[in-house]
């Protein structure tokens, strides 16, 4: 299964284009309810036909690793909405004791511009530079082997170009590893 984190068109774009290369099962995970999702309804109501499950009222808590250092799974805790933010959504509150585990073996983080919390506290050898970006060398691969990344995480608010290109040097790089592995 595909997870993916997150509200926006940033994450509903992962989470389809996951479907459309085949993941059995793609899941968008968000923390609040889908009335707060910043994400156009369109494509909410595309994601819906195309088959995407919706895990509302659900905050990543920690990626699931196997002794390879794969994703296997994500840990999610259960949310309530609260009073609302400066965003004028109402605020996730977590509900204690509602953890619960989620086979994956991918994760897509599509929350924000900066490496989230999540990421940098489950992944401490992952290098992160003065302004709390990822770290890559020139093939987008982070500092921890086999692990790559570009855009905003690596960039900070930067453009959907670069973006695109970070992408597709790090395919390339990705494809390369592979079949160093094989």
């Amino acid at each position: 299964a595909a997870v993916v984190f997150g509200g926006g068109n940033t994450a509903m774009d992962a989470v389809r284009t996951a479907k459309r290369l085949g993941a059995e099962r793609a899941i968008l995970a968000y923390r609040r309810s889908r009335k707060e999702m910043p994400a156009r309804t369109e494509e909410i109501h595309h994601g819906e036909q195309e088959g995407i499950e919706f895990i509302f009222l659900a905050s990543p808590l920690e990626l699931l690793g196997d002794d390879r250092g794969w994703v296997r799974g994500v840990r999610l805790q259960r949310m309530r909405l609260g009073e609302p933010d400066d965003s004028g959504r109402r605020r996730p509150v977590p509900i204690e004791g509602s953890e619960f585990e989620l086979p994956a073996d991918i994760a897509v983080v599509a929350i924000g511009t900066r490496a989230n919390p999540l990421l940098t506290s489950t992944c401490p050898d992952l290098k992160l530079n003065k302004w709390g970006n990822i770290e890559v060398d020139e093939n987008q691969m982070t500092s921890i082997r086999g692990l790559f990344a570009g855009g905003d995480i690596v960039r900070g608010g930067a453009t959907v170009i670069l973006a695109m290109g970070d992408g597709k040097n790090a395919a390339a790089a990705i494809d390369r590893y592979i079949r160093s592995k094989g």
